[in-house]
């Protein structure tokens, strides 16, 4: 049990190397998919709105980084 646990580690660290910032940008992707068309602006908007948003977490994200 210990070695699938392990592997399963493993296999994580090779896709996910920052768990918030994966975390923050699913969430941001989940909110681009169900809240911005319910909200009025218009479709050519959405794009650039995700790019934004997506960078945001990002910058927060490193700077939090050279923090530590």
């Amino acid at each position: 049990m210990n070695a699938i646990v392990s592997a399963a580690r493993e296999v994580w660290a090779l896709y996910v190397e920052d768990a918030t910032l994966t975390l923050g940008m699913i969430v941001c992707l989940m909110v681009a998919s169900f809240v911005l068309p319910r909200i009025a602006i218009t479709p050519t908007w959405r794009g650039p709105l995700l790019f934004v948003i997506l960078a945001v977490v990002l910058i927060e994200n490193v700077v939090r980084s050279a923090r530590q």
